[in-house]
């Protein structure tokens, strides 16, 4: 029976680890299955192609637009008709009638009016009675409409949208490195969650052997008890040691796996390299750059303009207002349709609409003075905004530049604490060291080895937040351009 069972156990462990995807990743892969599969990058291009749609429909009014239109009306009860002597009667009507027209709308961008050419075509028939049917045509029709003294809504968005959508690219590309700073991070949780897993191993099993030779020497009388407890306590604190560090493993490993949206089944590795691009970052050029690269000025730039759009909006809708609108073209009406084309007379309408507010208690001033006050609260934050990211890009500049020479000196800490930690092993199994030197060997070893995954941790996040920030590869000197979406 107990053969059974542990055969039973054995199959469903192997099942478990087929089951299981191995896959070991560097960060230069991590970086690139996190810029196209983890959540920030795909927001990050439906938010592209979102921005890419509006920009599309800015573009297209300022093209002409053709539609065709009908309005078929059914109409039976009584109506009041008007006679030719001026004077109205109440008549049973019945009839039908159907319209198509074609219409072929141009905005005009100086003004902000809109001219139109029409061509319409309507027929009537009378259901009861002589059944009469009729036609009016409308071959040409050519009008304008303008707002005379009023907020030209056309003009702004010519300065606006451009803008926005060159934002729009630009925030993009710096959310696509924001995503490697991230990746980035991830990778390196789990790197430092294998070192602690290996550090752990490695005592837990350094521990035992020492616990071993100590037994030995505790029998023959050359150590006391008490160092001899103090190692078997280093042995059991180590054991605990290894408890904690897979679990925190297995933690790190989920958040790199639901990153990258990666199957629940998939464990992962990640191996570190210790090559980093040798570069110093000129703080001047990084300035220049950022300023060129960055969404921060356009988006600031653009609010400011927005704040203004909205005041010339508040202007235009609180004070005097005149609205010009006329058409002229060709008329005809017949009983049937070809004598609706033939000799067909002008038709000529003008209208214009004057509004003058004389008395709104003070409204049409009060929303004038927020729209303003609007404006200059937008300068303000520009003018802090920019000062922010100014020395934003500096503080980063120089924390990179510095960051390379501390993975220079970690590595090498993490070198030497290595090797006094062998020598003092040595020493105490020669018994030529005291326990509490053994001790401070090891917590030497270990914490040089986490800085040094730190500082590497640092050190690439730097990188891609810099990368980010001023939208250039110090280390190949070119300039980041991300492809766009392509499916439009």
């Amino acid at each position: 029976m107990r053969r059974i069972i542990l055969s039973m156990i054995g199959a469903a462990t192997m099942t478990t680890i087929i089951a299981q995807e191995q896959i070991e990743l560097t960060l230069n892969e991590t970086i690139a299955m996190a810029q196209k599969y983890s959540p920030s990058a795909v927001a990050a291009q439906h938010t592209i192609e979102s921005a890419y749609w509006t920009y599309r429909y800015y573009q297209a009014n300022y093209k002409p637009s053709v539609t065709l239109g009908s309005s078929p009306q059914f109409n039976r009860g009584i109506d009041r008709v008007m006679q030719p002597d001026g004077t109205n009667s109440f008549v049973h009507v019945s009839q039908v009638s159907s319209d198509v027209t074609l219409q072929v709308t141009q905005n005009i961008p100086l003004t902000g009016g809109r001219i139109f050419i029409n061509s319409s075509l309507l027929r009537e028939d009378q259901i009861e009675g002589d059944g009469n049917t009729s036609y009016r045509s409308q071959p040409v029709t050519i009008g304008y409409q303008q707002n005379l003294l009023g907020y030209n809504e056309m003009k702004w968005n010519r300065r606006i949208e451009p803008l926005r959508w060159q934002e729009a690219k630009k925030q993009y590309n710096e959310t696509m490195e924001l995503v490697a700073a991230q990746a980035s991070n991830y990778f390196f949780n789990l790197a430092a969650a294998q070192t602690n897993v290996d550090i752990a191993q490695s005592n837990l099993a350094s521990a035992d052997t020492l616990c071993h030779v100590a037994e030995g020497r505790y029998n023959i009388g050359t150590i006391t008890e008490n160092e001899m407890l103090q190692l078997q306590l280093n042995k059991l604190r180590e054991e605990t040691n290894l408890l904690d560090a897979n679990v925190l493993l297995q933690e790190a490993i989920e958040n790199l796996r639901n990153y990258l949206d990666m199957p629940t089944t998939t464990q992962i590795s990640v191996v570190t390299d210790d090559n980093l691009p040798q570069m110093e970052v000129p703080l001047a050029e990084a300035i220049e750059l950022a300023m060129q690269n960055s969404p921060d000025p356009d988006t600031y730039q653009r609010r400011q303009l927005e704040s203004r759009q909205n005041l010339a909006y508040t202007k235009a809708n609180t004070g005097l207002k005149a609205d010009l609108y006329f058409q002229f073209g060709l008329s005809q009406a017949g009983q049937d349709l070809c004598s609706t084309y033939r000799d067909p007379t002008d038709i000529q309408y003008a209208s214009i609409s004057v509004s003058i507010p004389i008395l709104d208690w003070g409204r049409g001033k009060g929303r004038r003075r927020t729209a303003q006050s609007e404006v200059n609260l937008a300068d303000i934050h520009a003018e802090q905004g920019m000062k922010s990211f100014e020395q934003n890009v500096r503080k980063m500049v120089q924390q990179f530049n510095l960051q390379s020479k501390r993975v220079a000196v970690a590595s090498q800490a993490d070198k030497t604490a290595e090797r006094r930690y062998e020598v003092a092993r040595r020493l105490y199994v020669m018994g030529k060291s005291t326990i509490l030197d053994l001790n401070s060997a090891i917590s030497e070893k270990d914490t040089a080895r986490r800085s040094y995954i730190q500082s590497l941790s640092t050190y690439w996040s730097l990188y891609y937040g810099l990368r980010s920030m001023t939208g250039y590869d110090f280390a190949i000197n070119a300039p980041i351009t991300w492809q766009l979406p392509t499916n439009r």
